[in-house]
């Protein structure tokens, strides 16, 4: 029996196959661009020797449902699955789930309507996920099928840090509050790194970076979390690819005063185009970290500043932790960018974080440290894998049915 995992963007439909009981990686897939002329589809499978293959198919894909019927026709034509009766279950990837959901849950249509409920918390993300959960159940009625909440891992938090100074009114009315995201994420790297360092998650301070194009921090005592840097969006926080992150709300009266912007245009430039976009016009890592070793001026700012941000957040959970024991690295940035580790970290040696400068500029598969000799804190890259995530999650709701 496999379990199949669905992460449905709102162009892009990302997938991947495990197989039971080990959960190894059968084959993983990624549908890009769904809905205009360049769509591309990719899909990397294994045989039976251990050997990987690639197909790879430049093709219009309209909608959803004819991603899910490539998906599957795809996972046929590499004999990875061949019916959906080999299916033990499908996991899908919810970004929000309010405070309805603590825990992964089997979606039926409560689950559903209460997804649904939630769409003005997440009108990028949600539609996107019930699209997806609704065309894979369509396809695949049989099979059990269960959702796993990125805010899900957050509700822990206490209210003195879930809630904003606003009239409290709106918390009761609107659920105006801080839900955070990355949950799965954060989550995952946070129990790797405990094994790693032959701790109990339950006796450690922990401090977690996701960073990628969107990007996060939790601190997290004893394996739950008690703050994190999104809020009621995924637009709060740090200085992200192309989302602003932290400003003074009063920016957006003045703009739209001054300039008449409108408040989706507002929400459009806070989302899309401010970040490391905004200032330096680059949002990928490592285009901006190569034209700051030219010499590019706003490339060297941009990447400044969201070292700077990064920082002050460390220091903010530190003090939120009273002390931490370890801080992970983590997303496509924090696993491969030296340069922003080293950054991040100047600085904080009487906070207890020394970096081996050395050790950082390694590159190895699985979880490195890279902390010096004599730093009292332990920093770790640790790759995440959240699909492995929704997968495991997934599987410990079957085993409860």
């Amino acid at each position: 029996m496999k379990i199949l995992v669905l992460n449905s963007g709102s162009s892009s439909l990302k997938f991947q196959l495990f197989d039971l009981p080990d959960l190894s990686v059968i084959a993983s897939g990624l549908i890009e661009q769904i809905g205009s002329e360049h769509s591309s589809v990719r899909l990397t499978f294994f045989d039976s020797a251990g050997a990987g293959h690639v197909i790879k198919k430049n093709m219009v894909v309209a909608e959803h449902g004819q991603a899910i019927a490539i998906m599957s026709e795809l996972l046929r034509e590499s004999g990875a699955m061949i019916n959906v009766r080999e299916l033990a279950g499908i996991g899908h990837r919810v970004v929000h789930g309010g405070e309805s959901f603590h825990e992964p849950s089997l979606i039926d249509e409560k689950v559903i309507e209460a997804i649904e409920e939630l769409v003005p918390l997440a009108p990028l993300h949600n539609p996107a996920n019930l699209t997806g959960i609704r065309v894979a159940m369509e396809h695949a009625s049989i099979v059990p099928q269960v959702a796993v909440f990125d805010t899900a891992f957050h509700q822990s938090i206490p209210e003195h840090g879930y809630l904003y100074a606003l009239p409290y009114t709106l918390y009761e009315q609107y659920k105006v509050r801080r839900y955070g995201f990355h949950g799965t994420s954060h989550g995952y790297v946070a129990r790797l790194a405990a094994e790693y360092l032959k701790m109990p998650l339950t006796e450690l301070n922990i401090i977690s970076l996701h960073l990628g194009n969107g990007a996060s921090a939790a601190a997290i005592q004893g394996g739950q979390c008690i703050d994190t840097s999104m809020g009621l969006t995924p637009l709060e926080g740090l200085v992200m690819g192309t989302r602003s992150g932290d400003l003074d709300p009063a920016i957006l009266f003045y703009l739209a005063r001054e300039t008449g912007m409108t408040i989706d245009e507002l929400d459009d430039m806070l989302n899309t185009q401010s970040g490391l976009k905004g200032i330096c016009g680059e949002n990928d890592m490592r285009t901006i970290t190569d034209l700051a070793e030219q010499g590019n001026p706003q490339a060297r700012l941009a990447l400044a500043m969201f070292c700077y941000r990064l920082k002050k957040y460390i220091g903010a959970y530190i003090a939120a932790l009273g002390g931490v024991d370890c801080l992970v690295f983590t997303g496509g940035i924090g696993e491969n960018s030296a340069i922003v580790r080293k950054m991040c970290c100047q600085g904080l040696e009487r906070l207890g974080i020394g970096l081996d400068l050395g050790k950082n500029e390694f590159r190895q598969e699985g979880i490195l440290a890279v902390q010096g000799a004599d730093s009292p804190v332990k920093i770790l890259v640790v790759p995440t894998d959240e699909e492995l995530e929704i997968a495991t999650q997934t599987l410990q709701v079957l085993q409860n049915l």
